[in-house]
């Protein structure tokens, strides 16, 4: 097993006592909390992103709620193909707003119009919501691009980081028999996609390494709140033919989910999907919102997945 990335191993020292002393003084998960804390870490870590010249925001309706979203087009005077984007934060926390740098980059990076999904979070709004909103955004995303005028590609990829990844994961998979749930490639960074949490790596790095075993549990909770069959929502125990798209999946050899990301991966593969597997072994979950240390690794996946879009 590699060694953690020493710069990474410095900087969890420091969060690490910080979070020992708050639970010493009493400090107590809110899902208010848990928000703030995604927000602030990628605002001290992620720089902005590039400059576009086209970003605006549209809204899809038709289902249960409407679905707020953010476009990002890196070339508005040309037809590019799309990437649906799903944020990370456990079902719980995250937004379009604290994802813009990356969101921003993967635009730059690819050439792809990137549709952010401000999709609903638990415990307001547990389990499917949030599935149902993306979802119900790529059944009309053909018709909302139309009505926002853009330009692009009848083209789309798929894509999201840890629990928006699972919702990647589930629609990929409804999509092998469901034409308006159809992408044409997956994406999938340290995805989440056992919510049975019984892979062994739960445990062995389920504390230390910024994405914990408890932290993990505790968001699970709070989106099944209303109950729900976790096999059955879990990805990684769902069916996979060789319809399924094409898949970039994206693991860290520190973080508590590298082997149900593993395990999925080896997944695909046995069922014949083209699959291109790559794990960062010095690295934990959420690596790409530390670019302000890790520049070099954050470059070096941003090479790699704009070279799996572009495919």
């Amino acid at each position: 097993m590699a060694e953690l990335d020493p710069t990474v191993a410095a900087w969890l020292a420091k969060v690490n006592a910080a979070q020992a002393e708050r639970q010493a003084a009493g400090w107590v998960n809110t899902p208010i909390g848990a928000r703030e804390a995604l927000a602030g870490l990628i605002a001290a870590m992620l720089p902005p992103g590039p400059a576009l010249p086209w970003v605006n925001e549209a809204l899809v309706e038709g289902g249960d709620s409407p679905v707020p979203l953010r476009i990002y087009h890196p070339a508005p005077d040309e037809a590019r193909p799309v990437l649906v984007y799903c944020h990370g934060g456990g079902h719980m926390a995250g937004s379009v707003s604290s994802y813009d740098p990356v969101c921003r980059r993967l635009a730059a990076c690819s050439g792809h119009i990137v549709v952010a999904v401000e999709y609903r979070l638990a415990p307001e709004n547990p389990y499917p919501a949030a599935l149902d909103d993306v979802a119900l955004v790529l059944r009309r995303l053909w018709s909302m691009l139309d009505a926002a005028g853009v330009r692009y590609r009848r083209e789309r990829a798929l894509g999201g980081d840890s629990g928006g990844a699972a919702l990647a994961a589930t629609l990929a998979q409804r999509g092998q028999h469901d034409a308006e749930l159809a992408c044409d490639r997956l994406l999938l960074i340290y995805p989440s996609v056992d919510y049975t949490l019984t892979q062994p790596s739960i445990q062995r790095l389920g504390q230390g390494y910024l994405l914990e075993a408890e932290r993990i549990a505790w968001y699970f909770a709070h989106y099944f709140r209303r109950g729900g069959d976790r096999v059955a929502a879990s990805p990684l125990y769902g069916t996979v033919t060789a319809a399924h798209p094409p898949t970039l999946l994206l693991t860290a050899g520190f973080d508590p989910l590298l082997d149900e990301g593993a395990a999925y991966a080896h997944k695909l593969a046995a069922a014949g999907v083209a699959v291109d597997y790559h794990c960062e072994p010095a690295q934990i979950h959420a690596f790409l919102l530390l670019e302000a240390l890790l520049p070099a690794v954050c470059a070096a996946n941003y090479r790699r997945i704009a070279e799996f879009l572009q495919r």
